[in-house]
């Protein structure tokens, strides 16, 4: 089972975080917040945060930049990860991604499922990497944002997780870009 590995050493993340909302503004964003406060409350940096309008191109524009931005190593992102026509969050990520992280929309459902049952399924969070770069879409609830990163990204995010963790591969996500 997983655990923490006394004697290897905690590594922080930067971690940039996107609130994609039509409403939300930086004095609403209860979202961007619970999320800023528990990057910096695990050890992590908070290398970004910008809020965004639900509008595919200026997503993945600005999930590109930071990609591309060296002094950036995840990035998670809050809202329109739903099914009106405005969530457009989702399809932004998957145009940037190079690869999914199929199992953290999996986990991330059996983690809302056993808080808001079959509601869960209304939510299509997802994972990826681009560029080095950890991607993770969140729905834009405060309670999916907590239970997200409680259960699943926190614990990934810390190199002394075992038997793995996103943090331990983090120097070989680009390594393709590197072959000569």
């Amino acid at each position: 089972m997983s655990r923490i590995g006394e004697s290897r050493p905690f590594i922080p993340v930067r971690i940039a975080v996107l609130t994609v909302s039509d409403s939300r503004d930086r004095a609403t964003d209860r979202s961007g917040d619970l999320l800023e406060e528990r990057i910096t409350r695990a050890g992590h940096v908070l290398a970004a945060r910008a809020i965004l309008r639900d509008e595919r191109a200026e997503i993945a524009a600005q999930l590109r930049a930071w990609c591309a931005d060296d002094g950036i190593d995840a990035i998670l992102t809050t809202g329109g990860t739903g099914l009106t026509g405005r969530d457009v969050t989702v399809e932004a990520h998957r145009d940037v991604y190079e690869k999914e992280i199929e199992a953290f929309g999996t986990v991330f459902t059996h983690v809302s499922m056993a808080k808001i049952g079959t509601s869960a399924v209304q939510s299509r969070a997802c994972g990826g990497v681009a560029q080095g770069t950890y991607l993770f879409a969140l729905p834009g609830s405060p309670g999916a944002c907590k239970d997200a990163w409680d259960e699943i990204l926190e614990r990934q995010f810390d190199y002394r997780h075992m038997p793995c963790n996103f943090v331990e591969i983090m120097p070989r996500l680009d390594e393709h870009l590197r072959r000569k």
